[in-house]
């Protein structure tokens, strides 16, 4: 049995490969079981919550978590993979995080449970990466759709230059996991309908992509218009109140 992990990054075709491998269950079944965030929510907010505290007691969360996790399929055989981003960790740039510096203890103290429960299970850790400035811009646009920051564009990318270090990160993660395989896999590197997707498929082996229906990518950039829209609210006098029923009504026209 292997144990694929594919946790993060934020904002680098992680949502559509999740919807992907969703929407592809049936046919992936016989390969491999799938965990997704809904099936591991304590794991992930254990995770979340040791990114910003990094606490003794949340990193204890952390391997209490994946330990019970695993209990749930370690006798079964079948090759297991996980996706969510937030087992890296909150986005850097929310809870006053710069980087996805907690990551690297994340993984070392998530592998380490699944190793304790499940000793003769081999484990890879797959993280998708993306050029600093698309992904520094892509951060941006979503912390105007969930936050009311009021940074431009331009400033945001200036003053968040270091959180775009994503391979930086993946090599620390290497460091702290020695004895186990870490992947790192370029958002523009994908340029099949699979995207990041289709390497991970060819780590299980066995499976043919032609098989599986793709996904369109989720969590497009808006139009500019809207883009603006929205920072011209976050700095508007609004109260908080007003400020997030016109946020609402602007997501619903697909910001």
């Amino acid at each position: 049995m292997r144990i694929i992990i594919h946790a993060g990054f934020h904002k680098t075709g992680t949502t559509t490969v999740q919807k992907t491998l969703r929407a592809n269950r049936e046919v992936l079944r016989p390969h491999c079981r799938i965990i997704l965030r809904p099936g591991m929510v304590a794991l992930c907010e254990a995770a979340r919550a040791y990114s910003v505290s990094r606490s003794q007691t949340d990193l204890a969360l952390i391997r209490y978590e994946a330990a019970v996790l695993a209990e749930g399929w370690a006798a079964r055989g079948k090759d297991i993979v996980i996706s969510s981003e937030d087992l890296a960790g909150h986005m850097p740039g929310r809870r006053g995080l710069g980087a996805y510096d907690a990551t690297p203890q994340i993984m070392k103290a998530m592998t380490a449970a699944f190793a304790a429960v499940a000793p003769h299970a081999g484990q890879l850790l797959y993280f998708t990466t993306r050029a600093a400035d698309a992904w520094l811009r892509s951060c941006y646009v979503q912390h105007l759709r969930a936050t009311r920051i009021t940074l431009g564009a331009e400033d945001y990318a200036r003053d968040m230059a270091a959180s775009a270090d994503l391979d930086g990160i993946v090599a620390q993660v290497a460091a702290a996991v020695p004895h186990i395989r870490v992947m790192a896999q370029p958002l523009e590197g994908c340029p099949t309908p699979l995207g990041p997707l289709a390497p991970l498929l060819d780590l299980l082996g066995g499976i043919d992509a032609a098989a599986l229906t793709p996904r369109a990518p989720d969590n497009t950039a808006p139009p500019q218009g809207k883009i603006d829209a929205m920072l011209a609210m976050n700095r508007s006098g609004l109260s908080d109140a007003d400020w997030r029923v016109a946020k609402d009504t602007l997501k619903r026209e697909d910001f």
